[in-house]
C-alpha cells in the first residue's frame, strides 16, 4: 500500500483484537538461533518487519515453515550456517543487530552493517559492542561499515549498562545463555519484552534470574533445545488503540491485552478525561472530546510513559483544552509528527527535546507523510479527527509495527 485515505468524521464503535508484541517477535525470533532443534512460534503477527527478521534469519542458513492461517512459524537453526547478515535485509530494521548474541553464542562469529530502521534520532549500538568485548569478544570495525564479533570462547562477566537499553539487555542476553559461568547485567531493561524473552531462554534450557528487575543474572548453559512459545500481547499497539477509541469511538472494546502492561498510558489517558472500564483481558473505551484536559507527559524507561506512545497521544493533546507538555527522554528528536500535525491545523511549538501543543484547534483533511512508525499513527489518530480527507503517504512504516490498525 503507497497511501492511506482516510474520511475524517467517522465514529469507531466494536471490537479490536491486539497482535502479538513486535518488539517482543523479532528479538524472540533471532532467539531461535540459539536452539540446535527447531522452536515454533505461535500468534505471530503479520508485519513488515517480521518478514524481514525472518528474510535475515533464512539468509544464515535457518530453515523456516510458515503457518499463515494459524500465525505459526517453526524455526531449525540446526541448519545454521552462516555469520553474515546481508546489508540490504539489514538497513530496513534496527532488529536486525539482535542476531549479533546468538551467531556469537553458536558460532564465535557476526558480521552486521549498521542497522536501519525509522529516522527517529541517533541510536548507538556501543553499549552492545562494549559488552561483547566484556564477554570476551573482540570487535572490529571496516571501512565498508560492517562490524565483525569474534569469540574463540565467551566468558561471564558482570556488565553494568550506562542507560537501560532494551536492545543491550537483549543482545547479552542472548550471547550470555551460552557463555562459561556467571554473568549478571546491572541496570538491566525491565520492559515485558525482556521477560517474554527470558521465558522463551528459559524453556529452551537457560538458567536466568532476574527479569523483570534491574539486576539480571545468566548462568551459561552448553546447549539449548527448541521450544513452543507463545508471544505476549503487543502493549504499543494496545496503547495506539486506546488513544484512537478516546479520540474518535463511541464503545470500543479493546481485548488481548495484559492491562499491568498499560498502567502509564491508561492512567494519562484517565487524567484527560477519557472512561473507560477494565474487565479481564479487555479494556473498554467510551471516547468524547469534550472537555478534555490538557496534561503533561514526559517519556521514561518502563514502566514509566513509553516513548513509543508519546507520538499518537499528542494527537488526541491537541482537542484538549490547555497547554500540554511532551518531554522525550529517550529519543529527543522523536518528532517529526509535529509539523505534520501543524499542516492539519494543530497548534504545536517544538524545542529541542520537548513540544508545547495548545489545544483545542479544529483538525482539517490534508496531504501527510509518515517520517515514521509512531508518526504515522499520530496521523491516523489526527485523520479521524480531522474534517475532511486526510491522505498519508510513507504508509510502509505504518506496515511495519501494525497488523490490524486499517480493519
Amino acid at each position: 500500500m503507497e497511501k492511506l485515505i482516510i474520511q475524517g468524521g467517522n465514529r469507531l464503535e466494536g471490537r479490536v483484537r491486539v497482535s502479538s508484541a513486535k518488539n517482543a517477535v523479532l528479538p524472540i525470533i533471532a532467539g531461535t538461533l540459539l536452539a540446535s532443534t527447531p522452536s515454533k512460534l505461535l500468534e505471530i503477527p503479520n508485519l513488515e518487519d517480521v518478514g524481514t527478521i525472518c528474510q535475515v534469519i533464512e539468509s544464515l542458513g535457518v530453515k523456516i515453515t510458515r503457518n499463515n492461517a494459524d500465525g505459526e512459524i517453526v524455526f531449525d537453526a540446526s541448519t545454521l550456517t552462516a555469520t553474515e547478515a546481508p546489508y540490504e535485509l539489514v538497513r530496513k530494521m534496527r532488529a536486525s543487530f539482535l542476531v549479533m548474541g546468538p551467531l556469537l553464542a553458536r558460532k564465535g562469529e557476526a558480521k552486521i552493517s549498521m542497522p536501519g530502521g525509522c529516522a527517529i534520532g541517533a541510536r548507538p549500538i556501543d553499549l552492545h559492542l562494549k559488552a561483547f568485548e566484556a564477554l570476551g569478544a573482540k570487535v572490529s570495525y571496516s571501512d565498508n561499515g560492517t562490524y565483525t564479533i569474534e569469540a574463540d570462547r565467551l566468558v561471564g562477566n558482570k556488565i553494568y549498562l550506562d542507560f537501560a537499553s532494551v536492545g543491550a539487555t537483549i543482545n547479552i542476553l542472548l550471547a550470555a545463555v551460552k557463555a562459561e559461568g556467571k554473568t549478571t547485567i546491572e541496570n538491566s531493561a525491565k520492559e515485558p519484552e525482556i521477560i517474554d524473552v527470558v521465558n522463551l531462554l528459559t524453556k529452551m534450557g537457560a538458567k536466568i534470574r532476574g527479569a523483570g528487575t534491574d539486576t539480571i543474572t545468566i548462568e551459561g548453559v552448553e546447549t539449548l533445545c527448541g521450544c513452543d512459545h507463545e508471544i505476549i500481547p503487543d502493549r504499543i499497539e494496545a496503547g495506539t488503540f486506546l488513544v484512537m477509541a478516546a479520540a474518535a469511538g463511541e464503545k470500543v472494546i479493546i481485548q488481548n491485552v495484559i492491562p499491568q502492561h498499560l498502567e502509564a498510558v491508561t492512567s494519562k489517558l484517565k487524567e484527560i478525561g477519557v472512561k473507560m472500564d477494565i474487565v479481564g483481558d479487555s479494556i473498554i473505551v467510551h471516547g468524547g472530546l469534550d472537555n478534555l484536559k490538557p496534561i503533561d507527559i514526559r517519556t521514561q524507561v518502563y514502566p514509566g510513559f513509553a516513548t513509543d506512545l508519546q507520538q499518537p497521544l499528542t494527537a488526541l493533546l491537541t482537542q484538549c483544552q490547555g497547554a500540554s507538555q511532551v518531554v522525550e527522554t529517550i529519543y529527543p528528536e522523536r518528532f517529526g509528527h509535529s509539523y505534520q500535525l501543524n499542516s492539519m491545523g494543530a497548534k504545536i511549538d517544538q524545542e529541542e527535546a520537548m513540544c508545547y501543543i495548545n489545544g483545542p484547534t479544529p483538525l482539517h483533511g490534508a496531504r501527510v507523510y509518515a517520517t515514521d512508525l509512531r508518526c504515522g499513527a499520530a496521523l491516523i489518530v489526527a485523520a479521524l479527527m480531522a474534517d475532511g480527507v486526510t491522505e498519508i503517504g510513507n504508509v510502509y512504516h505504518i506496515d511495519r509495527g501494525y497488523e490490524n490498525i486499517y480493519h
